[in-house]
């Protein structure tokens, strides 16, 4: 085929000599007859990288897309590592999906693959939020389980998600021991997809009710519930699978004023309201701040499709409705948690909350004022659902953070949930209008009595083989010629967590840092303003996290203190992507 590099020409050949179905292979000659060189090129270029948290990618035919062949290596090489740790023991595993196109016919695959290998799998009977999956491998004992999602991506995604049977995504040495299984998986021939059905057991709703009392066994302060219990809530699922469990789980707590937007409630893997389907973006969230504003809202929720993510949005001081980035959220949220844990006499010195490296340091300041460590983990869930395991029967954990709108308040699961982060959030939300303080005004005294911290995020999107190459010079260049100044500031302290070193410029000395290997490079100025530099793991993106801080003595002051941070950031940002 003219202008297609002989290495891929030589990849597409193998699938269309090969055992593959013969759908495949009509769709990867549509392509070749079209001379489609660039969209063969970016389907065949690699294979679609089984990483340390699983696979997520674009649905299609091809070694570097999903698909049945994709997700069937994938699933043999985790059945492999499975029965070389447990030998002969049975072995279990828990299996859902969210409401992406092609989920209920992948997740069938992976099913059928898993008892081809002679593994038990529980099979839910229809989509599940990710944190009910972590749920069931706990509950039921499992080894392993997956989660099929593309958690907030476009509609051309979809993903593998693995967990380990603590009920958190896989770790070392587990992570990479799987991914060398996965690489042994060279052929087709190499996939067990002959189904046995006897060990394919479907559950669903008695695990929904099992999960929703773990959920409501974490509230704080049912009696603030039942006096506020008429709170003005406005929920979205954005097509997603919170559209059931959510609304229960306020109603299990006694909120009794849930408003859906209902044309987002509406199951759809093509997310038909919404550009991406992501809490983090205002425009999936434009439903909401409608029927908000309608109904007068106290609190607006969203979460992602696979409802481990929620956003919110509250009013300001002039009564309309503003979305809090997750910084915003989790430090409302661990403010009211560590106050409320105080107040009844909970905290006993031997409790913990995890945050991630990116995540603001506002709260490891609330944190240590009130005497509860906080741990610092590496971007990813899955390294604070370690430190859970890791402390169990220990010391308690209280709730874990990051950034990117993920929150776990009780150790129910070892995931991020936003189930319960939204019935935390909403009683939060009726903890304080019940002490006739707006949770704007909460915030800004948060902010006084700790100091001003204002976050910013950059995401570059740079797609196939070109964009990734864009992303590792990109990386690479930081790490060649580190900026000397950033915002017309100096940096004094770079943390490189890939060489696990920290460099303190004025002093030369470094230093090792004791977490794993990440690709992640952290500058901190001489104001201690903080900007960290990270490639996604499940997105062609690069991603340049700001924080800036300053003190504010009082809440007249913000709106001053926050246009200044302003300036800060816009300088950051003019040095970090020009």
């Amino acid at each position: 085929m003219e202008g297609l590099n002989e290495n891929i020409l030589v990849r597409v050949n193998k699938w269309m000599d090969g055992n593959y179905d013969s759908v495949t292979k009509g769709e990867i000659k549509a392509l070749i007859d079209a001379n489609q060189v660039e969209a063969l090129t970016d389907a065949f270029y690699k294979d679609l990288e089984f990483g340390t948290g699983g696979m997520r990618g674009i649905m299609g035919v091809g070694t570097n897309r999903i698909n049945k062949y994709t997700l069937g290596a994938a699933t043999q090489g985790l059945s492999n590592y499975l029965k070389s740790v447990y030998g002969n023991k049975v072995i279990k595993v828990a299996l859902t999906h969210d409401n992406r196109n092609n989920a209920v016919t992948f997740a069938q695959v992976v099913a059928d693959v898993f008892s081809a290998n002679g593994i038990y799998v529980y099979f839910f009977e229809s989509m599940r939020p990710t944190p009910e999956l972590s749920f069931a491998i706990r509950q039921l004992g499992c080894q392993s389980g997956v989660m099929l999602t593309a958690s907030h991506n476009p509609k051309e995604y979809s993903g593998y998600k693995a967990y380990w049977e603590d009920g958190g995504q896989i770790v070392a040495p587990h992570d990479e021991n799987i991914i060398e299984e996965v690489i042994k998986i060279t052929s087709v021939d190499d996939i067990n997809f002959n189904a046995q059905p006897n060990l394919i057991q479907s559950i669903g709703g008695e695990m929904d009710d099992l999960f929703i009392a773990a959920v409501r066994a974490v509230s704080l302060d049912p009696d603030v519930i039942l006096a506020q219990n008429d709170l003005k809530i406005v929920y979205t699922p954005i097509h997603g699978t919170g559209v059931n469990l959510v609304p229960r789980a306020l109603s299990a707590i006694g909120f009794t004023n849930v408003n859906l937007v209902e044309e987002q409630c509406v199951v759809d893997g093509n997310f038909p309201t919404v550009i991406y389907p992501n809490p983090e973006e205002h425009e999936a969230m434009t439903m909401a701040l409608a029927k908000g504003k309608a109904v007068d809202a106290d609190i607006i929720l969203a979460t992602d499709p696979d409802a481990d993510r929620v956003g919110i949005a509250i009013k300001n001081d002039d009564g309309e409705h503003i979305l809090l980035n997750g910084n915003q959220t989790g430090t409302l949220l661990f403010e009211y948690l560590l106050d409320r844990w105080e107040a009844k006499g909970r905290l006993k010195g031997n409790e913990y909350i995890v945050k991630t490296i990116v995540t603001t340091n506002l709260i490891d300041k609330i944190a240590e004022v009130r005497g509860v460590k906080c741990y610092n983990v590496l971007t990813g869930f899955k390294f604070i659902g370690q430190i859970m395991t890791e402390q169990e029967g220990k010391s308690t954990f209280i709730a874990g953070c990051e950034e990117s709108y993920g929150y776990l308040i009780g150790d129910h699961v070892r995931d991020k949930d936003a189930i319960v982060a939204c019935n935390v959030l909403c009683e939060m939300a009726a903890y304080y209008k019940n002490l006739g303080k707006p949770l704007y005004q909460v915030l800004k005294e948060i902010y006084v009595k700790y100091g001003f911290y204002k976050e910013f995020l950059i995401s570059i999107t740079k797609t196939g083989k070109k964009g990734s190459e864009e992303i590792s010079e990109l990386m690479a260049g930081f790490r060649q010629n580190p900026p000397s100044t950033l915002g017309g500031d100096k940096v004094v302290l770079v943390k490189d967590y890939k060489s696990s070193t920290e460099l303190d410029i004025i002093t030369g000395k470094i230093t090792a840092i004791d977490l794993p290997k990440s690709n992640v490079l952290q500058f901190t100025t001489d104001t201690g303003h903080v900007i960290s530099a990270r490639p996604s793991g499940t997105e062609p993106k690069i991603k340049y996290y700001i924080s800036v801080n300053t003190k504010l003595d009082n809440t007249t002051d913000f709106e001053l203190k926050e246009k200044e941070l302003e300036v800060i950031v816009e300088g950051l940002k003019r040095d970090l992507v020009n």
